[in-house]
C-alpha cells in the first residue's frame, strides 16, 4: 500500500486552487473540475463533490477544526516571509516564531480555514547554527538532529531526508 497524500475538502474550488498555486507555486497534475491534484501530492475537492462521493452530509464538513495542518518546509524562508507580506488576504494563525530547536515557522489559514505550517527547512536551520559558530555537537543538541545528520549538512550530502 502507498499513501498518496492529503485530500482537502474546500467550499470554493477555484479560490482554493488559486490560493495554493499563488502561495506555493504548486503545479496542477489533474483538474477534474471539482477535484484538483497538484504535483506535491495535495488534492483539493469541493464540498458538494466530496459529500456526494463519500456519502456524508455537507453540514457535517467542518471548517476551522484545528485538528490537523499541512506542513511545508521552505529553503528560502526569509524570501517566503517577504512574499507573505505582499499578500494582505493572508489570515495568520500566528506570525513567525522560532522554536527552541532553532526552526522558524509561520502558520496561516487557507481560504477554508485549514491550518498550514510553513517551516524553515531543517537543513537551513542546521546551516544557520553552524554558520553562527556552533560546533557540530552543539548544533546537533540545539536542533535535536543526530550528529550524523548535522555532519552530512556540514560536509556535504545533506539532502537525505530522515
Amino acid at each position: 500500500m502507498k499513501f498518496l497524500g492529503p485530500l482537502i475538502v474546500v467550499k470554493d474550488i477555484a479560490a482554493s486552487v488559486q490560493f495554493y498555486q499563488n502561495l506555493f507555486d504548486l503545479v496542477i497534475v489533474y483538474d477534474f473540475g471539482e477535484n484538483v491534484s497538484f504535483t506535491n501530492g495535495i488534492s483539493l475537492q469541493s464540498v458538494a463533490s466530496f459529500s456526494q462521493l463519500a456519502g456524508v452530509s455537507d453540514d457535517t464538513i467542518l471548517c476551522r477544526p484545528h485538528n490537523m495542518e499541512l506542513y511545508f518546509e521552505e529553503e528560502e524562508f526569509d524570501l517566503f516571509l517577504s512574499r507573505l507580506d505582499t499578500m494582505p488576504e493572508i489570515n495568520y494563525v500566528h506570525e513567525m516564531i522560532e522554536h527552541s530547536w532553532g526552526q522558524r515557522v509561520v502558520r496561516i489559514y487557507d481560504p477554508n480555514l485549514h491550518i498550514i505550517e510553513i517551516g524553515e527547512s531543517m537543513e537551513m536551520v542546521i546551516r544557520r547554527c553552524l554558520q553562527s559558530g556552533m560546533s557540530v555537537s552543539e548544533t546537533a543538541a540545539k536542533t535535536q538532529h543526530p550528529i550524523e545528520r548535522v555532519e552530512r549538512v556540514a560536509f556535504g550530502n545533506a539532502n537525505t531526508r530522515e
